[in-house]
């Protein structure tokens, strides 16, 4: 062994001496036992930390059901859903209600498809190794994205109900699925740049892309089955009033001296019967001879033979395109107040890449306490493998003491996570609700994840406030809650930044 060889092996006595020290510890013994036996996520489970995290909240949306993507990196997707579904419901009074995610997934996949081919034809002069033509043949067609990429989706092909096409087992699993579909693009890739190598035209070049474009939509209809151009749409509003009828009007103000009827809950008077202390009355639109059956007396909901796009701008009262992609990423290179554009990173060719707006933390926070108090939710995303717990539905670094158990602190900030990628943004997930104490300060925030029920709380979890500033880089705001300086911005010339660098790492 050379002496440059020796000076960088672990050497024999230093080994010693780290046995020596690791079991002269009593701490180190225990600590080995607990994440031998139960894994280091338990192990280091702070019950303190976990009682310091109730789950209620002074602001809370009430949301449908808890979605689950299962075993796809559809996050993004179900993250933008689920932000619209919310305001779908509340204006026309739905119980429940959840969006074909696999219907946006179909033509996803065609998308991203067309934009990985042209992209290889708009670089037939990079050489196969070089940084761009690898960034951009990483992953073809995968299932990971951003909220620009939902709202592109959403504008060419529009939304439908998941009656209308629900989910696959390519959907629910789509690995499969995907690694074939981007093995077949890789082949076409080839081809191309060999038929530009041959002395192809271009004109030539994207005609043969059409022709493969027919194989992509083979593959996606046989895996996904072929998406609906119309529809069938069914729906019962909630009656507000079913919960009072038959049942006792509890009377607004006492009985006066008379024992005149009073005013009822429900916003008309009900004649009252006995002493004027009574506190429960009958209500005279109650008393009806008309006889009970079981048929269900909601109004109707109907629609037949719509169109995606139709069924999206009639029922959602939304528009995808009036939200902003706010970050909060204090990299030098990366300055505050500033709008900036990530190459090559559009699912929709003709759509443009994605775009974020990059600002101070306290003017992000403001943006998602401002938007989650005036009752909408917000779509995020975050590194959600950092100093969390799947199961419990924690997002706390007090929560998972993995410093107490390892006996080493983590002091790694936000710009160490982005810049040295230690905690890309990698999931994406919604806010329904936050927490303020009393002097009006946010300390804990409610999460609906896309994991199923059994993920979390019922699907739920809550995060400190502590995390949220430390892990959460993306917000999406509706741009009537921006400030004025911010909202300026949007008409800056944005900074163009390489697919590789901080910040461009698709959500799944």
């Amino acid at each position: 062994m050379t002496a440059n060889a020796s000076a960088r092996a672990i050497k024999p006595e230093l080994l010693r001496t780290y046995t020596e020290d690791f079991n002269k510890d009593r701490a180190n013994l225990i600590a080995a036992d607990a994440a031998v036996s139960a894994g280091v996520l338990k192990a280091a489970t702070d019950y303190r930390g976990v009682r310091a995290l109730p789950r209620d909240f002074s602001i809370e949306l009430k949301q449908g059901s808890i979605t689950n993507q299962e075993r796809s990196g559809r996050c993004w997707m179900f993250a933008s859903l689920n932000t619209l579904r919310y305001e779908l419901m509340h204006r026309w009074n739905l119980e429940d209600f959840e969006f074909s995610e696999t219907y946006l997934f179909f033509w996803d996949a065609m998308e991203k498809s067309n934009t990985y081919l042209e992209n290889v034809l708009r670089t037939l002069d990079e050489a196969t190794d070089s940084r761009l033509f690898e960034a951009i043949n990483e992953s073809p067609a995968d299932d990971g994205g951003w909220w620009q990429m939902f709202a592109a989706l959403v504008n060419k092909y529009g939304l439908v109900p998941k009656s209308a096409y629900p989910e696959s087992e390519n959907s629910r699993n789509s690995d499969d699925f995907k690694q074939y579909l981007n093995s077949k693009l890789r082949e076409f890739a080839a081809e191309l740049r060999r038929r530009s190598a041959a002395g192809a035209s271009e004109d030539e070049l994207r005609a043969l892309k059409d022709e493969y474009m027919g194989t992509v939509y083979r593959i996606c209809a046989v895996a996904l089955g072929e998406p609906p151009e119309k529809f069938d749409f069914f729906a019962r509003p909630k009656d507000d009033d079913e919960d009072k009828k038959g049942e006792a009007c509890k009377c607004k103000a006492e009985a006066d001296a008379d024992g005149k009827a009073e005013s009822c809950k429900c916003g008309e008077s009900c004649k009252c019967e006995g002493k004027s202390d009574a506190k429960a009355r009958k209500c005279d639109k109650d008393k009806s001879d008309k006889p009970k059956t079981g048929k269900d007396e909601r109004p109707q909901i109907r629609e037949i033979g719509i169109t995606p796009l139709e069924f999206y701008k009639k029922y959602v009262p939304v528009d995808v395109n009036d939200f902003v992609t706010l970050a909060n990423a204090p990299l030098k290179n990366r300055p505050f107040n500033q709008r900036y554009r990530i190459r090559f990173s559009a699912n929709v060719a003709e759509a443009g890449d994605m775009e974020f707006v990059n600002v101070p933390l306290d003017v992000f926070k403001k943006a998602a306490l401002d938007q989650l108090t005036a009752g909408h939710p917000i779509w995020f995303a975050c590194d959600c493998t950092q100093f969390a717990l799947r199961k419990d539905g924690f997002f706390d670094q007090s929560v998972v003491r993995v410093d107490q158990l390892f006996g080493t602190e983590f002091t790694g900030d936000k710009a160490h996570g982005l810049e040295y990628g230690d905690s890309p943004s990698n999931h994406a997930m919604t806010f329904t609700g936050v927490n303020l104490d009393e002097d009006g300060k946010p300390n804990r925030w409610k999460v609906e994840n896309s994991w199923g029920k059994d993920a979390g709380k019922d699907g739920y979890y809550v995060m400190s406030d502590a995390w949220f500033d430390r892990y959460v880089t993306e917000l999406i705001i509706r741009k009537e809650y921006l400030d004025d300086a911010t909202r300026a911005l949007l008409t800056t010339e944005p900074v163009e930044l390489d697919p590789w660098q901080p910040l461009t790492r698709r959500c799944r």
